[in-house]
């Protein structure tokens, strides 16, 4: 059974899926979640606070798709093609992650603002205020190639980690770069939504690299 806080976030993402985020009111995701709106002020103190958890929750489900890909038991090259799919699959089917990867935030969606600290004697309990800031996309783009060094040096020792970092780097630039511009054609196309053109483009790039793909 999701906590309180699990069901406050459902709720505020599937009000986004139906309304720009400006329409979406604290009332209505409480009543959507069966809480009080006491308690959404008490867990986000806020609706910027709780649109910058919202957005926090996608980038955590991004990154634990990310470890998910690098853990698989398969060779390197084919965890980083997998890296690459997981993150234009997620970009497509998720606008919240699309905007953290792009730095794009429409309209529609609840854009981060510079966080306000909230003083000593707010009402929000300090453990539940969302407080924290939101990654930005070099930010992330940082953090999944470190992630992807740490899994894969270790089969690689071959490979110089400085040379490693930029390849792992490299692959997420190349799916984010099918993120922003996706190839045109129709579906099943190479490079068309569905059509896997991004997962050949990054064979062909580690190719040319020492983390090349099996034969």
């Amino acid at each position: 059974m999701p906590t309180a806080r699990e069901a406050l976030l459902d709720a505020a993402l599937s009000a986004l899926c139906a309304r720009p985020w400006s329409a979406v009111r604290m009332v209505d995701v409480a009543s959507a979640a069966g809480v009080s709106r006491q308690t959404l002020y008490n867990e986000f103190g806020s609706k910027e606070g709780l649109a910058r958890a919202l957005v926090r929750r996608e980038a955590d489900v991004y990154l634990r798709g990310v470890d998910r890909v690098l853990a698989e038991r398969a060779f390197p090259a084919d965890r980083l093609v997998a890296l690459a799919e997981w993150t234009v699959r997620s970009a497509r089917t998720s606008a919240l992650i699309r905007a953290l990867l792009t730095g794009c935030w429409g309209e529609r969606l609840p854009a981060p603002r510079a966080q306000r600290t909230l003083g000593a004697h707010s009402s929000v309990p300090a453990q539940r205020r969302a407080d924290a800031g939101v990654p930005g996309p070099s930010e992330l783009v940082a953090t999944v190639r470190d992630r992807s060094l740490a899994a894969l040096e270790k089969e690689l020792p071959a490979v110089e980690p400085g040379e490693l970092a930029r390849c792992c780097e490299t692959v997420v630039r190349l799916a984010l770069s099918y993120v922003m511009a996706p190839d045109p054609g129709p579906p099943g196309a190479p490079g068309a939504p569905g059509g896997g053109g991004h997962a050949a483009h990054v064979r062909a790039v580690l190719a040319r690299t020492p983390v090349r793909p099996v034969p």
